[in-house]
This record gives structure tokens, sequence and C-alpha cells, in this order.
């Protein structure tokens, strides 16, 4: 080693060239070439599957996977192949609706606390806390419970109502400590409204710290709309989800239909694991306190 070089046969490499090279090796490619294909897969279903997803066949339910069927059938005779594509198509929708609605929420709610007085913003934290109080799940529930029977937009809606709080913390934070700049202070100086204030000085400086926790909530939002579908408590059995097919799948195991609790089990879980790791890794690189770790 000389001068923070290592010679490697004739060609010196810098150390900080084999510590980039090192940390890129830890990017999630695989899980970001296995996610682009699952959406893929979804948007363009129609290309590749066999039409309706809820056609019934009684002659053909409970096959195993073969040739014909690659995925086999439910008991109603519905082909798992078209199911999983079409299904996750409402999954991935209702996850990323529900996090538009929450980011916006949590972006205007903190953003309103931070820039406003000090009694606003007292009043506006222990409302966020008391809203934390109170576990996800079960106030999904009573929300959905108010608004009559669910579908794709009003579950997206409840889910994307409860899971701001995570974000808005960040926000809140985050505009705190920017709101007594000088550019900032010039600008509501000159007049300029909340919106634009928002749009031109606040949101560039706290969108790295937040898009981890949006990743994370599209995450969540298909976690919760399996798990209620799971329970008996979400979409109608009509309406074709990850979750939706594994509720009509809990007892088929005892069946030996193994086919129709794994296969949509194993794609919910790859998306899970993926959306996971991606966000881990903007985590890791958004926040400059952890970019040497």
């Amino acid at each position: 080693m000389d001068n923070g070089f290592v010679q490697v046969g004739i060609r010196p490499v810098s150390l900080p060239v084999e510590e980039k090279r090192r940390k890129e090796g830890k990017r999630p490619i695989v899980s970001v070439i296995v996610l682009g294909g699952i959406i893929l897969g979804c948007v363009c279903c129609g290309l590749f599957t066999r039409g309706d997803p809820g056609r019934m066949d009684l002659y053909q339910a409970g096959q195993a996977p073969d040739i014909r069927h690659w995925f086999g059938t439910d008991t109603m005779g519905r082909d798992l192949f078209t199911m999983i594509w079409y299904g996750g198509r409402i999954s991935l929708f209702i996850g990323v609706c529900a996090t538009v609605v929450s980011t916006l929420i949590a972006v205007f709610y903190g953003t309103a606390g931070a820039l406003g007085p000090k009694w606003a913003d007292a009043l506006l934290t222990r409302f966020m806390e008391i809203f934390l109080c109170v576990p996800g799940l079960l106030l999904v529930v009573l929300v959905q419970a108010l608004l009559g029977k669910a579908n794709v937009l009003s579950l997206s809606f409840v889910i994307g109502i409860t899971g701001w709080t995570g974000i808005a913390r960040v926000v809140r934070t985050q505009v705190s400590q920017i709101r007594s700049c000088e550019y900032v202070i010039a600008s509501r100086c000159m007049g300029a409204g909340f919106f634009r204030i928002l749009r031109r000085h606040l949101a560039p400086n706290f969108v790295s710290s937040i898009l981890f926790m949006v990743i994370m909530n599209i995450r969540g939002a298909i976690l919760y709309e399996s798990t209620l579908s799971f329970m008996g408590l979400g979409l109608p059995l009509d309406v074709i989800s990850w979750g939706s097919m594994l509720s009509l799948a809990g007892n088929n195991l005892i069946y030996g239909s193994w086919w129709t609790v794994l296969i949509p089990g194993a794609f919910l879980v790859a998306t899970l694991l993926c959306i996971t790791n991606i966000g881990s890794y903007l985590q890791k690189n958004g926040d400059p306190r952890q970019r040497n770790l």
C-alpha cells in the first residue's frame, strides 16, 4: 500500500473506488428485476393469460399444475395462472393508491404543523400521537365498517387515511429544521402562499427523507389488504386479489390442494420482500448518516 493505493497487478486501484464498488454490489438489482417483472406481468396480463380470471369450469376444479393450467385450478375451476396476474393488479393498485392518499395527507399535515403557530403545532402533534395509539389494522377495520361494504377504491381510501402518521412526523421534523432558512423567510416575506413554499422550497428538502417510508407504505397497504381479505373483512369474493385468493384457499391444504395456497402466497411474499429490500436500500442511501455504514 502506498499513498492510499493498493497495487493490483500493474494497474493501481484507489481505496475509495474499491469501497464504491463494494457498495454498488449491494444494490437490490435482483429485487428490482423481480418486482419489475411482477408489475409488468400484472399490467400486461391481458396479453398472455386466458381471458376472464373469474371464469369457472367445474369439470376442471381442483386440478394440480399441468401443461394446460400452469398453476392449477381452484375449487371452482378457475385458472390460477390468470387469477394470479389479475389479482396482483388489484393488490398493487390498492398499495399505490393508498400510499398516494397517505403521503398527501402526511405532507400537508406535517408542513402545516411545522409552519403554523406553536399552539396549532402542539394541537396537531397531540392528535397525531393519539392517532398513533390505535393499532393500524383495528383502525382500518373500524373505518371500513363505517363506510360499509368494501370495494377497491374504498379500501384504498381507508388504508390511506389511516397510514399517514409516520411520514407526517418525518415531514414535520424536516420542515421545522429548514423553516428558518433565508430562502424560506424571503419567500414568505414576498407573499408566497403555502403551496408555493411547499412545492418550491420545502418538498425538495424532505422528499429523500420520506422516500423510504413511502415505499414501505406500499408494502404495508398490500399487506393490510391481504390480511383483511384473508380474515373475510376485505374485498368481496368476486373481486380477485392475492388476499382474496388466500382467503378462499384457507382449507385447501387439508385436501392436498397445496398450489392454491403456496403459489399466491409465494407471489405475495416475493413482492413484499422486494419492496422491503428496495426500501432499505433507499433509506441507507438517502440518509447521510448511514451512507458510510
